[in-house]
């Protein structure tokens, strides 16, 4: 049985705007199309242990309430519409925030021939950590999109009741990420794949300008580069280990942090049918939206601003 707090929470349903007719109108207008509006940061370092830094962007409030931690999606960073924006929310609701740049996202590029990758938790401990010791009088919430989405759960499976986040939303993860990048390569879906990778193998290319024994990328695929590229660089056997050993779907029943996972039922990019359902349904720590149209991380409301209600809501509660 769910929580009595989960329970009780009365959340908004979403009510799509009438022109969204379909999961990539509501993708890619928000994606593309969103006014962003952040508030006034201050950009912090953060090392790590293997000697790199990770940056990060603080906004505070003026109130005492938790610190939010904000994770982006597959080659996004601290200024895509859907993090600045829910900094400027958050703000105005009293929460503090500190949206994290992953390796080779922020303003310049990481120290360490290593990027990132949908299961890199142990950025996140480093990331938490500083900030329980920065602010150690605020509880820490924290907010994942996408692929940082996918990890933040991956955290929070593995750390369980000693995870240092109070509460949680993940919005459109992925729970398998092999058939995510399998259906990257099909209809549509094939504008987001070549946008992703354009910049991902400009980034490796600058990258072998001081490492020249970087993996080399010969493919068309997330899929390929995966395989050739992540999992060289990240100790993983090939796209295949690193799809298994990081998605997603292997972690909800561990998790022991109020989590709310939204997600569209039209999701092309990550697919819902793939989802844990029952392991979900019977985590009395996680409280799901699957809403029966939107994008992915693109939910165009008749009254704009559905997103950051409810997970205002959530955080209030």
């Amino acid at each position: 049985m769910k929580t009595k707090s989960n329970l009780e929470i009365q959340l908004e349903p979403f009510n799509p705007v009438w022109w969204a007719w379909n999961t990539h109108v509501h993708t890619i207008v928000a994606s593309q199309f969103t006014p962003v509006q952040k508030p006034d940061c201050r950009r912090v370092e953060i090392p790590t242990p293997d000697n790199d830094f990770l940056e990060v962007d603080v906004c505070m409030a003026e109130e005492e309430k938790p610190m939010v931690a904000l994770f982006h999606g597959l080659e996004g960073s601290t200024s895509r519409h859907y993090i600045a924006n829910l900094m400027s929310e958050l703000k105005e609701a009293g929460f503090s925030s500190a949206a994290l740049n992953f390796r080779g996202c922020g303003s310049k590029m990481n120290r360490r021939p290593r990027f990132y990758h949908s299961g890199e938790t142990e950025d996140y401990r480093t990331f938490l950590r500083w900030i329980k010791q920065t602010y150690p009088n605020k509880k820490i919430y924290a907010v994942g999109y996408s692929l940082g989405a996918n990890a933040l759960v991956k955290y929070l499976g593995e750390e369980g009741s000693e995870s240092l986040v109070d509460r949680a939303v993940a919005v459109s993860p992925p729970y398998d990420l092999k058939e995510g990048s399998i259906r990257m390569q099909q209809g549509l879906n094939k504008i987001y794949e070549i946008r992703f990778l354009k910049t991902l193998v400009e980034k490796l290319e600058l990258k072998r300008e001081k490492y020249p024994d970087m993996p080399t990328f010969k493919g068309r695929t997330i899929y390929e580069f995966d395989d050739q590229v992540t999992a060289k660089l990240h100790n993983f056997e090939g796209a295949d280990d690193y799809y298994h050993q990081c998605s997603s779907k292997h972690f909800y029943g561990d998790v022991e942090t109020d989590l709310l996972v939204i997600h569209s039922k039209e999701d092309t990019l990550c697919p819902i049918e793939f989802a844990p359902i029952e392991v979900m349904k019977n985590n009395p720590h996680i409280r799901t939206i699957f809403t029966e149209e939107g994008g992915h991380v693109g939910f165009l409301s008749s009254k704009p601003g559905w997103l950051y209600r409810v997970m205002l809501k959530w955080f209030r509660a």
